[in-house]
């Protein structure tokens, strides 16, 4: 499916296809289940020992936040009816999602797959959380957590929900007739002849996010050090750990965009998978030649980069498809990922390398393998549409993000002071630290309890009192 279901084309009289509803109850709670906790452990791990609560922080506060405004408006924006020049939708038609809840007069509860509205709401919450939750990478260790926090409000308010409407709610970058790919090829039956594909969220998700990410980097700094100390992962098995649990989610995320329990989840679910597998087998290939080793945290993020990569296509090609794209953007992505070091910019956790990069290719790469329209099948517009598409979108994301980042850079700031970056932003930001080593006083050993010392120290008391 290229677009989802708009409130449009909803039926009252769509009967509850329940089957349906269930899997998109998992699938919801799937991708919930990578941000929370697996993007959370996946970034605490690559990040300092001294900032990995921030880190995590940054993941859970943003979730909460935006579940909030999506309630409010954020649906409204992305899928309501009332289009307001094809980039967003009215923000009150659906203000708090009245006309949705069941039992109110009037209100379309059903959609034409079957499932409740509601349902399909919390799907697409999910999916708005974790985009902003991928930028949080991009500026570990040295940002403000209330300034984060209102850049996540009004980052997904005008990035986020305006470029879901553009792409999935029938905006400009959809496959309406008044959007960008009917004005570049025409129409057909009331919709453009050759529609842009976005499967799962390449572009809505992911080169939003890594365009995010690069922007912010730019105007936020780079960490004190950079470049000049060692800045590696803190916690190799927790960056495994939240790649597995961010692998196991993505069923959710890609299968579950089929709004069904149907072929196309079953197509999704196989070619996310292969796509990963591919990855991982490129990110390692590209290490072992460049490096002479095969990394872990090579490996982990191989699968991020895979999954990235097969999101946008992974209903639209074939299982082989699906191979040469994850294959392909696991070797970019390792490739990528230097570049911070060769043009100086600091994307903490790789957010640019990871999902910029894979993002575009698995957007620009269905022009190649989209089954029936891709080069592979000896059609070329597809690939046209999907690189303007792409392009389209990092424009939008570039300004607005650099609009919103150095507005919040003026006023509230984005720097934390120099003295608590370099202690640690856990202990500034939270007054917490992720691992007490030290327990009570610096006399302490680790691993004692307050007891356990206290009494160790009264019989070493003693006994040197009875050998004085």
């Amino acid at each position: 499916m290229n677009t989802y279901t708009a409130l449009t084309q909803v039926a009252a009289t769509t009967p509850l296809d329940t089957g349906n509803t269930a899997w998109m109850l998992m699938a919801a709670s799937l991708v919930l289940f990578m941000t929370i906790p697996g993007l959370a452990l996946f970034y605490g791990g690559l990040g300092r020992s001294k900032g990995v609560l921030n880190m995590m922080m940054m993941s859970f506060g943003s979730f909460g936040l935006i579940g909030i405004l999506y309630v409010l408006y954020g649906y409204s924006m992305s899928f309501g009816t009332k289009d307001i020049g094809g980039l967003f939708a009215g923000p009150f038609e659906f203000f708090g999602l009245k006309g949705l809840i069941p039992g109110e007069p009037g209100a379309e509860t059903i959609t034409s797959a079957g499932i409740p509205a509601l349902v399909f709401v919390g799907f697409q919450f999910t999916f708005a959380a974790i985009t902003v939750a991928l930028i949080s990478g991009a500026i570990a260790d040295r940002v403000k957590f209330s300034t984060w926090m209102v850049f996540s409000a009004l980052w997904v308010t005008l990035a986020y929900f305006p470029l879901a409407h553009m792409v999935w709610g029938g905006g400009l970058l959809s496959g309406s007739e008044s959007g960008v790919a009917a004005k570049l090829f025409g129409t057909t039956d009331g919709a453009a002849s050759v529609a842009p594909i976005d499967f799962a969220g390449g572009t809505v998700v992911h080169i939003n996010a890594g365009m995010a990410g690069l922007v912010l980097a730019l105007l936020v700094g780079k960490r004190i050090g950079f470049g000049r100390q060692p800045m590696r992962p803190h916690n190799v098995p927790l960056v495994m750990l939240g790649a597995g649990i961010l692998w196991f989610g993505w069923f959710g995320f890609n299968a579950g965009s089929a709004l069904g329990a149907n072929e196309s989840a079953g197509l999704a679910w196989i070619n996310t998978t292969v796509a990963t597998c591919a990855a991982v087998l490129g990110w390692l290939l590209i290490e072992k030649v460049r490096e002479g080793h095969m990394t872990s945290v090579g490996g982990a993020s191989g699968v991020v980069a895979g999954l990235v990569a097969i999101t946008p296509a992974c209903g639209n090609v074939t299982p082989l498809g699906a191979i040469g794209i994850g294959l392909i953007a696991g070797a970019l992505a390792a490739l990528a990922v230097s570049l911070k070091y060769k043009f100086g910019y600091d994307d903490s956790l790789d957010v640019v390398g990871v999902h910029l990069v894979a993002g575009l290719w698995g957007t620009v790469a269905l022009g190649i393998f989209a089954r029936g329209t891709g080069l592979a099948y000896g059609e070329w517009k597809q690939l046209v549409v999907q690189i303007v598409i792409a392009l389209v979108a990092l424009v939008y994301t570039a300004v607005i993000t650099f609009v919103i980042g150095f507005a919040l850079k003026k006023t509230m700031g984005w720097r934390i002071d120099e003295d608590d970056e370099i202690a640690g932003i856990d202990t500034a930001e939270h007054a917490e630290s992720a691992y007490d080593l030290v327990g009570f006083g610096s006399g302490n050993r680790i691993g004692q309890s307050r007891p356990e010392k206290d009494a160790r120290h009264h019989n070493e008391t003693q006994k040197a009192g009875a050998q004085a």
